[in-house]
């Protein structure tokens, strides 16, 4: 069954999900281009996403839905397990956002063009000036019950565990006294770890899980380590052993 799958992803999968990705990047970029940005960056890569997940079989389970009022922004901060995190949080996360991801993204073919042209906000590094206009980009986007995707950790896993965080979302939370909501990835890494020689997709389960918004109860520095210390722990207590 194995290799079955394997040939699968060769001949049918890799080929549909290519052309997916192209429609989806095209459409995204035309329709924002012509206007309504909000709903040409979101529902195409939802619609993408879902089909992705579909097309290889994977099955997905999402708790804790229950935990976000309707129309509010928030901060989701998530474990960053592999490439399948994108897919899983795109599609079944349910709400309207916007991702924080790293500058190179953007030399992406067709894909990275299109994510600016959507609005995602790339952070670029490349000295202070530029941190601070990524920031203050977000800011502008955290508006009118718009969300932001953040991965604290940076990077992905390289053996599952969860890394060290970053403050820079917890920061713009505590700034803009958002709620910051902890998101759980299951599975993602089992299903193509980073370490691999060989890209295969090997078939698994993927779990998001929901936790309840971290609240600001202050603002400063005392409140971006409580909020950053008690989302990583909501994070971990969802992994399994």
């Amino acid at each position: 069954m194995k290799y079955l799958y394997r040939i699968y992803q060769i001949v049918i999968a890799l080929p549909v999900i290519i052309i997916l990705t192209a429609i989806t990047a095209i459409v995204t970029i035309i329709g924002c281009t012509l206007g309504g940005g909000r709903f040409w960056g979101y529902y195409p890569p939802v619609i993408w996403s879902r089909l992705v997940l579909k097309v290889l079989f994977i099955p997905v389970k999402v708790v804790g839905r229950e935990h976000l009022s309707p129309g509010r922004s928030y901060v989701f901060t998530a474990n960053h397990q592999g490439s399948f995190d994108i897919f899983l949080i795109f599609g079944h996360l349910g709400r309207q956002f916007k991702w924080m991801m790293k500058q190179q993204l953007r030399r992406i073919p067709l894909v990275g063009y299109a994510c600016a042209k959507s609005g995602q906000i790339f952070i670029d590094n490349r000295g202070h000036a530029n941190i601070l206009r990524s920031y203050d980009r977000a800011r502008r986007t955290l508006r009118g019950g718009m969300s932001l995707v953040v991965f604290p950790e940076g990077t992905r896993t390289y053996d599952g565990t969860v890394g060290r965080f970053k403050r820079g979302a917890y920061l713009l939370a505590d700034e803009l006294q958002l709620a910051v909501v902890p998101v759980t990835i299951i599975g993602s890494y089992q299903l193509m770890p980073r370490t691999s020689k060989y890209y295969w997709v090997h078939r698994r389960p993927l779990t998001l899980v929901i936790h309840e918004p971290v609240e600001p109860l202050t603002q400063g520095q005392d409140n971006v380590e409580r909020m950053m210390k008690e989302s990583r722990e909501a994070i971990v207590s969802s992994l399994p052993q």
